[in-house]
């Protein structure tokens, strides 16, 4: 066992192997590598409602759920008329950006083609 002794204090190791983990009096260093594990959280989704009114035709309505939505046209007219009889329908559930995009272009497309249709997003 090699010693050390300098202003009055004694170190001393074990073997060549151990020298690095002793220090003064015996006393053991343990080194530990921690880890952690980042997990990405999924982001949340938010649904993309469209609201009934009297004046926006069914018809648009369906072109809408097509042309921004991607909606094959039998599921167009299913969501068409749920929103028809129940005052309101989701369209799609999509990340934040994204639902705020569908519903920023619905809302300018009716404006342009001078119908009142509304659409809103709401966190699912």
């Amino acid at each position: 066992m090699a010693e050390f002794r300098g202003r009055g204090a004694v170190f001393s190791a074990g073997p060549a192997e151990d020298s690095d983990d002793r220090v003064g009096g015996g006393a053991t260093i343990i080194q530990r590598k921690t880890r952690t594990k980042s997990k990405t959280d999924k982001p949340p989704l938010y649904k993309v409602i469209l609201l009934n009114d009297d004046y926006t035709t069914m018809e648009f309505v369906v072109e809408i759920l097509q042309f921004v939505f991607h909606k094959p046209h039998a599921e167009a007219v299913r969501i068409m008329l749920h929103v028809h009889q129940n005052g309101m329908g989701v369209a799609g559930v999509y990340p934040y950006e994204i639902a705020e995009t569908r519903v920023r272009t619905v809302e300018e497309l009716a404006l342009q083609a001078e119908y009142p249709l509304k659409c809103v997003m709401e966190k699912e």
